[in-house]
């Protein structure tokens, strides 16, 4: 028997403006999903926020994209919308850009991590939970954790990993994707992966050792809101599944990778670059302009599709300084105020609200 583990999310509700999520969308989602599992439809789940998006972490055993599995993630984010609604949240049912559900939520508005896999005798699989910007954050924690031997000492040390994984990168803007082998092609991957708006890490595999190649070792939700909606309708908020220890990155290396509060698009508006946060849920309140953007790392071990209560990773002192350092560079990006490098570049903009104020002086312009 294979496990699939499923990472739904959308916002369908911010408490209050776009910083949290109201405690009874999370007890409507758990009740749907209680009954889920009680039909046998869900192994097993757990609901979660990270600022403002609800979050639906289910496992079962029908395989990625599944038709029911998807209907049940519309239908609770659907009720949720309508608690949302007479509680008067904000933006209730933002993320939902679809009328009626088709068979598939991929491209109707939520963001989706998938993963079908063998369960190893120890299963230790981290759920990434961000808040505030865009899939392509993912792109330095994960080549990090898979492919920089200076944060993952078993690149070196451990015959298993020594020979590198394989990287699926997709590319966003025009809907394709390429497999490329690390090490040997690293440089080709970082002149792709380093333009992150573009070019998204969606998957990574083993290449060899006691891993199925076929497998993931970790899958990075892809979807951009505005390629959907057309316009700006909230920033994308990816998540992320990844499996450690055993043939893969131990956890503290899958950790570590997030160490570095490095800089990602989002934050307020989704119109500026700021340091993504690593945090424990508690935490995951979206308050400093809307920010500064947030991951959650939730830990589950997982047998026979059974997950443990999840250990809330970055809920920890060890991270106390990269949140210092976060804050740090928040307010550095914060006193360039309207000013580039802090507001997003104006090819960026496209699809922010920027243009509708540009449209307003367009007859104003004059030829020089």
């Amino acid at each position: 028997m294979k496990t699939t583990f499923s990472v739904i999310k959308a916002d369908v509700g911010g408490f209050p403006g776009h910083s949290s999520v109201h405690p009874q969308l999370i007890e409507v989602a758990r009740q749907r999903l209680s009954q889920a599992r009680d039909s046998d439809l869900l192994l097993d789940f757990h609901v979660s926020h990270c600022g403002d998006d609800l979050e639906l972490l289910m496992t079962h055993t029908r395989g990625e994209n599944d038709e029911e599995i998807h209907c049940l993630a519309w239908d609770t984010f659907q009720e949720a919308t309508e608690r949302a609604k007479k509680l008067g949240l904000y933006g209730a049912g933002q993320d939902l850009l679809k009328d009626a559900f088709s068979g598939n939520i991929r491209g109707m508005g939520p963001g989706i991590a998938e993963m079908e896999f063998t369960e190893r005798a120890s299963e230790p699989l981290v759920a990434f939970l961000m808040d505030k910007t865009e899939p392509g954050a993912f792109n330095l924690p994960i080549f990090k954790m898979f492919a920089d031997p200076f944060t993952t000492a078993g690149l070196i040390i451990d015959p298993f990993l020594h020979g590198g994984f394989r990287f699926e990168i997709w590319d966003i803007v025009e809907h394709r994707r390429v497999f490329m082998n690390l090490p040997e092609e690293m440089y080709d991957a970082l002149a792709l992966i380093g333009a992150k708006s573009r070019f998204v890490i969606k998957r990574v595999y083993p290449k060899e050792g006691k891993l199925p190649t076929d497998e993931p070792a970790a899958v990075v939700s892809t979807e951009k809101l505005y390629h959907i909606a057309g316009e700006y309708v909230g920033k994308d908020d990816p998540v992320a599944a990844v499996r450690a220890q055993s043939g893969l990155p131990a956890l503290g290396e899958v950790l570590e990778g997030f160490a570095f509060p490095h800089l990602v698009s989002g934050w307020m508006r989704g119109s500026h670059n700021g340091p993504l946060m690593p945090v424990g849920v508690r935490q995951a309140r979206c308050t400093r302009f809307d920010g500064p953007p947030r991951v959650v790392a939730l830990g589950f071990q997982v047998k026979n599709g059974r997950m443990t209560e999840p250990a809330d990773l970055f809920d920890d002192p060890a991270f106390d300084y990269s949140r210092q350092k976060a804050m740090e560079v928040t307010d550095y990006m914060r006193r360039h105020g309207p000013f580039e490098p802090h507001r997003l570049p104006m090819d960026d903009m496209e699809y922010t609200t920027l243009p509708k104020v540009m449209a307003r002086l367009e007859d104003r312009f004059e030829q020089m």
